[in-house]
């Protein structure tokens, strides 16, 4: 199944090029012209990852981040803030409310793609090691049952549960 991709710019140009470049590479991409479309779309489609301008109408970018990244539902989706403002107070505050990368425009398209890829990746073994600690919680809670049920004297020898 192909990751979902919510794109977020008022410029349809630039909207265009993203949404045909990672369309071409294999992403579902959905889009958004300003912040509070994003935030709807964001809440309705629940994509893999967010490519986020910050001068939007309605809400900016970092209104958008922020909003999403204190919701504890969202706040796992991963945010790329893709925009022309280069200075390096503009990249701290996208940090500071919750931007997982940032990238200034003009951009080459390998590099977006390396960015989106590296940030997919991490959701991806985040998800693994979740999962992977989750059926190990049950494994121990399991043992621990049978111990205590071993304990209290309920369990007969013939059913306890065989080790594999």
């Amino acid at each position: 199944m192909a990751k979902k991709i919510l794109v977020v710019d008022d410029e349809i140009r630039v909207l265009t090029v993203i949404q045909k470049r990672l369309e071409s590479s294999g992403y579902e991409v959905i889009t958004a012209m300003d912040g509070n479309e994003a935030l709807l779309k964001a809440r309705g489609e629940n994509p893999d990852l967010i490519i986020l301008d910050l001068i939007l109408p309605k809400l900016n970018g970092y209104q958008v981040c922020s909003i999403l990244k204190r919701d504890s539902f969202y706040k796992q989706i991963p945010i790329l803030m893709l925009t022309a403002r280069t200075q390096e107070k503009d990249v701290d505050e996208g940090m500071r409310v919750g931007a997982d990368a940032y990238m200034t425009k003009p951009f080459k398209n390998e590099i977006l793609l390396g960015q989106i890829e590296q940030l997919l990746s991490k959701v991806d073994e985040k998800k693994a090691k979740q999962q992977k600690d989750k059926v190990e919680r049950e494994k121990g809670l399991g043992e621990k049952l049978v111990k205590e049920a071993e304990r209290m004297g309920v369990l007969r020898k013939e059913d306890k549960p065989k080790k594999k």
